[in-house]
């Protein structure tokens, strides 16, 4: 898993800016992978400036499933729906920039854990990027590309490469490019992950003072109570306090589910 041999075979990622590398393999019809998520962007809010992040996808899949995609000149000629579907379209909807491919899967996950929509459907994967605000017609068009499709290859030769067996998976680089990653397979406790930052940088870790609320809503679609409840480290109760007051503002909207509320900021 030594990362000079990786990337002499995958394409070349910019240089580093930060001290610490980390992947984040993910497979999107994994539920552990929507419960990674508040964990990974407290990460984020608290600790950017330490890592660069690579989300990477490590996917249920066997190869022959590839095969619909990799026969067709356009994708959807195998069907309405397909398992490997979402996995395509997170390659797709990152064509349009790094932060468009968080909001899709993000938007994804909710909509295959909390709504029970078939995220293995093409109509409903448009629609996921209409919401997100996708140039649908860009999205449609490297949907089907064999761009996406080498996309989406690099990913799996980057997870075979590093051994990674199963999602989630982190995969901690430091900048001495000739070390081993640090691979950490599972879904644990968010202090789990600060030790190993803080053991690989070598210093005690300063954690940012978190955005205000309507920054935070700018930087990710939906919240949940408890996630912002966490990220600003108050009670749930204090942070849905807060959220209602915003919300008789006008400046949120609340969507209920059977065992969780997201939030998020109110369209003008």
């Amino acid at each position: 898993m030594n990362r000079q041999t990786l990337m002499e075979n995958t394409l070349s990622p910019s240089p580093l800016t930060r001290p610490i590398e980390l992947y984040v393999f993910i497979d999107p019809l994994c539920e552990d992978c929507w419960s990674l998520q508040p964990l990974l962007r407290k990460l984020q809010v608290e600790y950017d400036r330490y890592f660069t992040l690579r989300i990477a996808l490590r996917t249920s899949l066997p190869k022959m499933n590839l095969q619909c995609a990799n026969n067709h000149e356009d994708a959807r000629d195998c069907g309405k729906a397909h398992p490997a579907f979402p996995s395509i379209a997170v390659k797709a909807a990152e064509f349009q920039g790094k932060r468009a491919g968080f909001r899709f899967l993000s938007k994804m996950l909710e909509y295959s854990f909390l709504k029970s929509r078939d995220v293995s459907s093409f109509t409903v994967l448009v629609e996921i990027a209409q919401k997100v605000n996708l140039d649908v017609d860009e999205f449609t068009r490297d949907f089907s590309s064999q761009n996406v499709l080498r996309s989406l290859q690099v990913d799996l030769y980057m997870a075979q490469e590093m051994e990674v067996d199963f999602a989630p998976t982190f995969v901690f680089f430091n900048e001495r490019i000739e070390d081993e990653g640090l691979k950490v397979s599972g879904l644990y406790a968010y202090e789990v992950y600060e030790q190993i930052l803080e053991e690989l940088i070598g210093e005690t870790l300063i954690p940012d003072v978190p955005p205000t609320l309507e920054d935070l809503f700018r930087r990710f679609d939906t919240l949940a109570t408890k996630e912002i409840a966490d990220i600003y480290s108050i009670s749930e109760k204090s942070a849905e306090r807060e959220l209602k007051k915003r919300l008789l503002q006008q400046k949120v909207e609340r969507i209920p589910f059977q065992d969780v509320t997201l939030w998020r900021k109110k369209s003008m």
